[in-house]
């Protein structure tokens, strides 16, 4: 495929780094430094969509910054994947810096401004892991993201977040200079190059033993994918403000980890030489424990915010899933999980952290009848739910009926099952909250919340994600497209 030169790649992760300045300047203007945030946001997004046509079209676009080795430069390239994730990642930050408007300043939060300025670090960051032609300049936006993210989870400073933030990095950074870092060096060794390429870079320079070790070493390396054993970190950074749940769930965080995952997969190992030494099964193992054991716990969580993580934890396994059965379908349903993931999942959050803004309840068991003061925020939580779930007419449903062909193409029942078994669990702890909401009375009717409460610039993002969800059901076809023209 043709990779033409352009500087829009570096551009698009440039724009929010460069208002940093800005924002800092115009901390005591909160006005200013919030539309200064969305203008940015605009510009980014217009960016990462006036690459769309040229990679329909079947070209690439790429840059190259630095080069320390044959093979190992820092350089951007845009392909279909890519261009997919930074899609959503750019779109979704334009909600979040409206919706953390109307949550920040709704509780009164400290420090608005630090927030807004490691926020916009953390999206740049994002981009340009979307946007790696390579592994080195993968990992480089990879520890960025850490690094960024740390000062928005420890946000509120006690004692709480500070112990969340600690956790946070001994997992994030300490998986990915201890076991990413030595496999890229091994890798380089091996293969003499870090460039993604289709068929992989290894050929037949490499044994099956150690094929195997280094995949599992770049399986749990990247933690930000929350794997089982290594997904503690995810729950515990539930103690940040609700725009940053959001950001780590849908976003940035832990869509950067299983897009890691996935780029190691078809550009590092390729399908081919996975499938010959049937190592995609033990991706889809890993996956699979990882999406059953993170929804029955999902299944125990009385704190709203500590479901929606563990169902997180289950859900980013469906995209690692979808790369681990190596096959067309398989890798569409798992990329697209990424998207579909995206909207229902931060739906979801905001949904939580308007509840908390108007009400300040944080419990399931304490949300009984609030559909009833609530209900544009509820009815878009039933939307999120039936996203996640995977039902008509919301976006999950598309990606997890190419997750389940994938198993089909692949001619495995057991993975299937373990996809539709699982589906039936996020019903499982997704649909009672509704019930909840809409069909019980409040215990206390002392307790019952005034009418019209809900905080208008909260409730506005969260019903365009609502809606968005909605209409990737009917109108997919732009990210298949870009993710079937990946796999070409």
């Amino acid at each position: 495929m043709e990779t033409l030169f352009s500087v829009r790649p570096l551009l698009a992760v440039l724009v929010s780094l460069a208002v940093v300045p800005v924002l800092v300047s115009s901390s005591g203007r909160p006005n200013v430094r919030e539309t200064w945030t969305i203008v940015a946001g605009l510009i980014k997004f217009g960016l990462v969509a006036s690459l769309v046509p040229g990679v329909l079209a079947g070209h690439e676009f790429g840059i190259t910054l630095f080069s320390f080795a044959p093979g190992a430069d820092i350089a951007l390239r845009v392909d279909g994947l890519g261009l997919a994730f930074a899609l959503v990642a750019s779109f979704l930050w334009i909600v979040t810096s409206i919706y953390s408007i109307g949550y920040m300043r709704g509780l009164a939060e400290h420090s608005q401004t630090r927030f807004s300025c490691f926020f916009a670090v953390a999206l740049s960051s994002t981009i340009g892991a979307a946007f790696s032609a390579n592994l080195l300049t993968l990992y480089l936006f990879y520890e960025i993201l850490s690094l960024s993210t740390y000062p928005l989870v420890t946000h509120h400073q006690d004692r709480e977040a500070l112990a969340s933030g600690r956790k946070y990095l001994v997992y994030i950074l300490g998986t990915s200079i201890g076991l990413v870092l030595p496999a890229m060096i091994l890798t380089y060794n091996i293969a003499g190059t870090l460039e993604f390429a289709q068929s992989g870079v290894f050929g037949a320079g490499i044994s099956q033993p150690m094929a195997t070790v280094l995949l599992l070493v770049f399986l749990f390396g990247f933690a930000k994918a929350a794997v089982f054993p290594l997904h503690g970190w995810l729950p515990a950074a539930m103690v940040a403000p609700t725009p940053v749940s959001a950001l780590l769930h849908a976003v940035a965080v832990v869509k950067v980890g299983a897009f890691s995952i996935v780029r190691v997969v078809t550009g590092i190992f390729g399908f081919d030489l996975l499938a010959s030494f049937n190592l995609g099964y033990v991706i889809a193992l890993i996956a699979s424990v990882t999406i059953i054991l993170g929804s029955l716990v999902a299944l125990s969580q009385d704190e709203l915010k500590r479901r929606l993580a563990f169902s997180t934890v289950s859900q980013l396994s469906y995209i690692v899933l979808g790369v681990g059965l190596l096959t067309p379908y398989g890798l569409v349903g798992g990329v697209l999980h990424i998207v579909m993931h995206a909207l229902g999942k931060i739906t979801l959050f905001f949904c939580a952290g308007a509840i908390m803004v108007a009400t300040g309840k944080k419990h399931i068991s304490e949300m009984d009848g609030i559909g009833k003061t609530m209900p544009w925020t509820m009815g878009a939580f039933f939307i999120g739910s039936l996203s996640i779930i995977g039902l008509p007419p919301c976006g999950g449903f598309i990606s997890k009926w190419y997750l389940v062909l994938g198993t089909l193409q692949k001619q495995s029942f057991l993975l299937m099952t373990v996809i539709l078994a699982s589906s039936l669990l996020n019903a499982a702890y997704f649909l009672p909250i509704v019930y909840r909401a809409f069909f019980l009375e409040p215990k206390d009717p002392s307790l019952i919340p005034p009418s019209n409460i809900e905080p208008v610039r909260c409730v506005v993002p969260l019903v365009i994600t609502g809606i968005g969800s909605i209409v990737l059901f009917f109108w997919p076809d732009v990210f298949i497209r870009l993710i079937e023209i990946a796999n070409q």
